[in-house]
């Protein structure tokens, strides 16, 4: 599956829906954060990363729609045994995936769909598709801390990177907490856990963000992503520290 064809398919079947149930002074409630982080280095070891995000929530009458793309590059500069400086990508990883969530009885309660792409260079699964459907609610409601969870069935799609493909169905989980510390300060946790045959795929994020002005914040991450079942040249577990600027609209 290409690179954007889960997120486009899946952003036009609910984006559409969404338009049928709600009523067109509805239709532009969008929360959209977009974060980038860079880091350069010079002298005996030379190289940039780089990483950025695009979240983006639409909040309807009937529908809770939210789309993620992300991305993280590493690109280091070697010199060759006749001494001459060569560029060489080390990290190539982008992840893009879109969510519909149709609201049920209670505020919290929701039916979802969920479609993810990653496509990852040099991981032990180059590309790795996901589409599950469940059922998500609150647990936690308090005046500055939530806890979101939702469970269900899926189905997989991924290519290692021996190009060996495999797919099945799975079971998905997934947790988002989030506190807020004070005016100015937030802290986030995420989860999610994908059961497999083959493979359990786990992701998690704990991130702290601190308010720069009115829209601008600085956020320091620490992202963990664990494949069960790798090849034994590639490891099963990828981390990765960042801190980003991020601007909210």
């Amino acid at each position: 599956m290409k690179l954007f064809t889960v997120a486009a398919t899946l952003s036009v079947l609910f984006a559409g829906a969404a338009q049928a149930q709600a009523p067109e002074k509805e239709q532009k409630m969008w929360k959209t954060s977009a974060e980038l982080g860079a880091i350069t280095t010079t002298g005996n070891t030379a190289g940039t990363s780089i990483t950025g995000k695009i979240d983006a929530r639409q909040e309807l009458e009937e529908w809770s729609n939210q789309y993620i793309f992300s991305a993280f590059f590493k690109e280091d500069e070697k010199i060759d045994a006749d001494g001459n400086r060569e560029k060489e990508r080390s990290a190539q990883r982008y992840l893009v995936s879109a969510k519909g969530a149709y609201k049920i009885g209670d505020e919290h309660d929701n039916l979802f769909v969920l479609g993810s792409y990653t496509d990852d260079k040099f991981g032990a699964y180059t590309k790795y598709t996901t589409i599950a459907a469940g059922y998500g609610t609150r647990l936690m409601d308090l005046e500055n801390q939530t806890l979101d969870v939702e469970i269900g069935p899926g189905y997989y799609n991924a290519r290692r990177s021996t190009d060996e493909t495999e797919n099945g169905l799975l079971a998905r989980g997934a947790a988002e907490f989030k506190w807020t510390i004070s005016e100015s300060a937030a802290f986030s946790q995420t989860l999610s856990v994908e059961i497999s045959n083959d493979n359990t795929r786990t992701i998690a994020e704990t991130a702290l963000s601190a308010r720069v002005n009115g829209a601008m914040q600085m956020k320091a991450a620490f992202l963990v992503q664990n494949d069960s079942d790798v090849t034994a040249d590639k490891k099963s577990t990828d981390t990765q520290t960042s801190l980003t600027l991020v601007y909210a609209f």
